[in-house]
């Protein structure tokens, strides 16, 4: 991202998408398929079908910002299973997305009830 950036939210697009989209097709896409605001503060991330391939697109004062981050060897993890047209994530969230965490795989401690101590 660029330097001095303030990013609130990155809204992750569930469906692969024609990578042949830049910057036209795809804010057309957030505002017109995701109906959200392509111009906020948040990152709008999308995948190819062979989840090779990231593209992030984001407003910065005067005009988008485009990159793409292409994977060697391996895929990135990619949400599943839900009804929804995006994902909603951290800024956290998203860096590790990027080294290659699978945040869908990770599960918390299973919570514990009990009714007294001994």
């Amino acid at each position: 991202m660029h330097p001095g950036c303030d990013i609130e939210q990155v809204y992750l697009c569930r469906e692969p998408i024609d990578f042949r989209k830049s910057i036209n097709g795809l804010s057309v896409l957030v505002e017109q398929e995701l109906e959200l605001n392509p111009f906020g503060s948040a990152l709008y991330v999308f995948i190819n079908r062979q989840r090779n391939k990231l593209k992030v697109l984001y407003w910065h004062r005067n005009g988008f910002c485009l990159w793409l981050k292409r994977l060697e060897a391996e895929k990135f993890a990619w949400p599943r299973e839900t009804e929804a047209n995006t994902q909603m994530i951290g800024i956290q969230e998203f860096e590790w997305l990027l080294e290659g965490f699978d945040l869908w795989a990770n599960k918390p401690h299973k919570m514990l009830h009990y009714a007294s101590v001994s």
